[in-house]
């Protein structure tokens, strides 16, 4: 549910966006955030980052989404941004096997600059391109229970799955804050993040954790 009239805002989250360039990402922003999409898009150069906010749980939530330029010579300056990141969204083009065998070492540059629990969701980006597939749901799925991240396939151009996305990795981020305010442990075992207390701006009520991970993709 997008909700923007509220002048209250009960939550900040940074969520990066991150993968090889031309895989969609700056695509995926802009249909999340303006809902446009652009066919003469541009590479992004450094970083770019939308804000949007949604009601979740009744709770004004602000989301700030950085989208990292893909490109090799810029990941030294975009590894920095990563920083007080509490959610991502790791992309690949269903269409290139090459974006999706190069995930594994984004996931790594991200789990080395972030916390180890930041919420990830796997994102095929391009599925309107089916008969150009190079990477099926099988092997993302596979990869994705592996590292416990979410997934989901969508597609830019035709809006498929793009709000799907982004509400799954920031309630399940809304979701461990809230349990995190009722325990007030700073670490447990089910793996709760640390995230920046200039993030959190005032805690609501405790949340139920979502059901499991690995169980969104595109039908």
């Amino acid at each position: 549910m997008a909700g923007g009239g509220s002048d209250k805002i009960d939550y900040v989250f940074k969520v990066v966006l991150i993968g090889d360039s031309a895989v969609g990402k700056s695509q995926i922003l802009a249909r999340f955030a303006r809902n446009e999409f652009a066919l003469d898009s541009k590479a992004t150069i450094g970083v770019e980052f939308q804000t949007r906010t949604l009601v979740i749980q009744h709770k004004s939530v602000k989301a700030q989404i950085w989208d990292t330029a893909g490109q090799e010579r810029y990941r030294a300056v975009t590894s920095a941004y990563y920083r007080g990141a509490v959610g991502a969204l790791l992309v690949y083009d269903i269409t290139r096997r090459q974006s999706f065998d190069h995930i594994r070492r984004w996931l790594e540059e991200l789990r080395s600059h972030s916390d180890r629990n930041v919420v990830i969701m796997l994102v095929g980006n391009k599925s309107d391109l089916e008969d150009q597939r190079d990477v099926t749901k099988d092997d993302a799925l596979e990869f994705a229970q592996k590292e416990n991240l979410f997934f989901l396939e969508t597609s830019a151009l035709e809006a498929t799955n793009i709000e799907n996305a982004f509400h799954t990795v920031l309630t399940e981020i809304f979701n461990i804050v809230n349990k995190k305010n009722l325990t007030s442990e700073p670490h447990n075992s089910n793996g709760m993040p640390t995230l920046p207390s200039k993030k959190i701006i005032i805690p609501g009520p405790a949340q139920e954790i979502p059901k499991n991970k690995a169980c969104c993709t595109s039908s």
